[in-house]
């Protein structure tokens, strides 16, 4: 498989790969310069020109994968002659090349629960993003193509679940999807939290409401046997509290500020590898 296709394929597959370029070459090289190749941490798509040449930058890119958070791009010089440095071998072609490793993290994946107003401006803005967006909601005419028109022009991958029972949703979206909660039923509400509580493979839980709602909601989800530690995985209210206004568009845009404050802070780790 050439290196396009392997970022599609493992875009698809959330798995997190390192794009490799040959930026410049100088002299002899065994490829030419804009020869690219895509390294996970357990297969290689392409090639730059094998031999000590791709096996460093391969173990590279390796390192960088294993790292917790994935950092920016980084650069690699490399002299092709027999008096360089070499850990895989000598290749004595008599070049130099530059190398460029940019990381290609998986995207953040977002659930919302409930497309109603607020919903729907989040699914707005969160769609100007490079994130797998999934929009759940019991209510088939919330989710029909007219009314989700308006996100067509999206960078994220947008993904409809028309759900009778939306909390069934939460085993099938991927590690480290964060849920956000803001259905038009408290009742839908509860046990969407109930259920993310008892899952393991989600990142952040978010509940819209006020503070006589989450006492209540407290109340029953300690009778169903979640103790504190559980509890305090779900933050309410969400969004920015010094940011003012009840409308829609605005508890959207504070929501998701407080989302991309997190994502800067503590990028996703749930990666499939």
């Amino acid at each position: 498989m050439n290196w396009y296709d392997a970022i599609g394929r493992l875009r698809q597959q959330r798995r997190p790969a390192v794009l490799v370029t040959l930026v410049d070459v100088r002299g002899h090289a065994p490829r030419e310069a804009g020869a690219k190749m895509v390294v996970t941490q357990d297969a290689v798509f392409d090639t730059i020109g094998g031999g000590n040449l791709e096996e460093t930058a391969v173990a590279r890119a390796r390192e960088t994968l294993a790292a917790d958070v994935l950092g920016g791009p980084q650069e690699l010089t490399l002299a092709l002659n027999d008096r360089a440095p070499a850990e895989h071998g000598v290749q004595c072609c008599g070049g130099e090349v530059r190398i460029l490793l940019e990381p290609l993290p998986v995207r953040e994946s977002i659930a919302v629960f409930g497309v109603g107003h607020v919903g729907l401006e989040l699914a707005r803005i969160l769609a100007r993003h490079e994130v797998e967006l999934h929009l759940v909601d019991s209510r088939a005419d919330h989710l029909t193509p007219q009314r989700l028109a308006v996100l067509d022009d999206a960078i994220a991958s947008v993904i409809p679940h028309r759900a009778p029972v939306p909390e069934i949703v939460l085993g099938e979206v991927p590690p480290g999807t964060h849920v956000l909660v803001m259905t038009h039923d408290h009742a839908e509400d509860i046990a969407i939290c109930d259920t993310a509580l008892r899952c393991a493979h989600l990142g952040s839980i978010g509940l819209i409401g006020s503070s006589a709602k989450w006492s209540r909601f407290r109340r029953r989800l300690s009778e169903e046997g979640h103790d504190e530690a559980a509890l305090a995985r779900i933050t309410t209210p969400i969004g920015l509290p010094d940011l003012p206004g009840k409308a829609p568009a605005v508890i959207a845009l504070s929501v998701a500020a407080e989302l991309a404050r997190h994502f800067a802070v503590a990028p996703s780790a749930a990666v499939t590898r």
